[in-house]
């Protein structure tokens, strides 16, 4: 009986992707605490419309705490989001922090490198944008 729950949880995880939760604290913690570089996944609507800009599609978003955050995400390594002002999104990247201070996340693309060691994605109505 156990082997029929372990291959049950096996199919239920890669028909999910496996993919992180949304820990919408944990992305306000690590904003508040300057945890530059931190793996983030994470609730957000929309608040301005993309726009394209050497390669990266580039808009704010708003998290559940009402941080703001630029999403720059790499068209170059990822397929472009159809997102608009007021949708909603799950991200899953990694945290950069400007002077300013300006908060953002990137390595929203499932291509991984030295500077984005783990993939990353958008979601967006059901839909994956890695």
């Amino acid at each position: 009986m156990t082997r029929f729950w372990l291959a049950v949880a096996a199919v239920l995880l890669l028909a999910c992707g496996g993919r992180d939760a949304p820990d919408d604290q944990a992305v306000h913690q690590d904003i508040s605490t300057g945890a530059n570089g931190a793996e983030v996944t994470f609730d957000a609507t929309v608040a301005s419309d993309p726009v394209e800009s050497g390669g990266h599609e580039r808009f704010e978003v708003k998290d559940p705490s009402g941080d703001m955050l630029e999403v720059d995400h790499n068209t170059s390594l990822a397929t472009y989001v159809p997102a608009h002002l007021g949708d909603r999104l799950i991200i899953h990247g990694k945290l950069y922090i400007d002077p300013g201070p300006r908060y953002g996340v990137h390595c929203t693309h499932a291509h991984t490198s030295s500077g984005c060691p783990v993939p990353g994605w958008i979601e967006l109505n059901n839909s994956y944008y890695e």
